[in-house]
């Protein structure tokens, strides 16, 4: 099982009094972190017009994640396809592959937000549809020679030849989303899947029987990578662990919900609360190790799992101890 971390979104929680800059500050110097402790990878999310800051220019982040770092994968998890200009998402892609001597993992996914699509001039009912189509047309991008994708949304010439081209000729690209299309979208055309935090580990394995059932029925082969993704925290008890992660954990999930919503969301009610707290993976290294070896032994040996632990409002001091433990004392324990 690999492991690794995330997702830097910069956010500035209201009571934080840190300047952007600190905070993407902390996001290098947490990559470097990372790469020290062993970990396998680090992990950027997107949106767009928050006022908290959260994280919107995925691709100049990643590049100078990749000049912070050696052999750390790095990635999206996710980029919203479909709002991107897809040959500058084609460019900027293989420039970030390129500089990270071809670490980079494009994660995407759909979307949610109403208010996104609208500034973007981007019909939200038209998300699944421009993702599907973003895919042929990053290949061919990617690929020698000229384009040759006649995109259903983008008026581009078939006959232009887009640079640079990422190394290796490729870019591995992980799709997110939970729904049974989306699952299955991953499955017949991406690199990757990521399970979103929402599932529970059971929900997780129907899903991952249902890809490898896809692929093996359409005679699909190629490295295909399991990503998991769960929030969580290692700390010297289970309590401190919990304390550690709690406000920033809470406050993510309650802007989740007005993004994914479009409402404003003052508070998460209790039951909520007790459901995020259930849906966590923290506490001391052998107690995380503990519910870490489950979704081993449900999914396999070769799931990638991302355990979250960076939070809005947590000094980067903070993360960074959690960062090394987690290195130091979790993942060799499922190597």
């Amino acid at each position: 099982m690999k492991l690794g971390t995330g997702l830097f979104t910069a956010q500035r929680r209201p009571d934080d009094d840190r300047e952007p800059s600190e905070l993407y500050d902390g996001v290098l110097r947490l990559t470097r972190e990372i790469e020290d402790a062993g970990l396998d990878s680090a992990w950027v999310s997107e949106h767009h017009f928050e006022e908290d800051g959260y994280l919107s220019g995925t691709m100049p982040t990643l590049g100078a994640m990749a000049a912070e770092s050696d052999d750390l994968e790095i990635g999206s998890c996710v980029a919203l396809g479909p709002l991107y200009d897809p040959i500058r998402l084609a460019e900027d892609s293989a420039t970030v592959d390129l500089l990270s001597d071809g670490r980079l993992t494009l994660g995407l996914a759909i979307g949610s937000n109403p208010r996104e699509f609208d500034a973007f001039g981007v019909p939200q009912d038209e998300r699944a549809e421009r993702l599907e189509d973003l895919l042929p047309f990053l290949r061919g991008a990617w690929g020698d020679g000229p384009l040759e994708y006649d995109s259903d949304f983008h008026d581009v010439p078939a006959d232009v030849s887009i640079t640079p081209k990422p190394t290796g000729g490729d870019v591995p690209v992980m799709l997110g989303g939970a729904a049974k299309p989306a699952v299955r979208r991953a499955a017949r055309t991406a690199d990757g899947w990521c399970a979103p935090s929402a599932l529970s580990l059971e929900g997780v394995r129907k899903r991952v029987e249902d890809i490898r059932r896809v692929r093996e029925e359409e005679g699909l082969e190629g490295e295909f990578t399991i990503y998991v993704l769960q929030h969580g925290w290692v700390g010297d008890s289970r309590e401190e662990a919990w304390e550690a992660m709690r406000d920033g954990y809470f406050y993510l999930q309650r802007r989740y919900a007005e993004i994914f919503s479009g409402e404003s969301v003052d508070e998460l009610d209790d039951e909520r609360k007790r459901e995020l707290k259930e849906q966590a993976i923290f506490g001391t290294p052998e107690q995380v190790v503990d519910e870490l070896e489950t979704y081993r032994e449900a999914l396999g040996d070769d799931v990638h799992f991302i355990l979250r632990t960076y939070y809005p409002g947590v000094e980067t001091d903070e993360m960074v101890d959690c960062v090394h433990r987690l290195g130091d004392e979790v993942a060799p324990e499922l190597r």
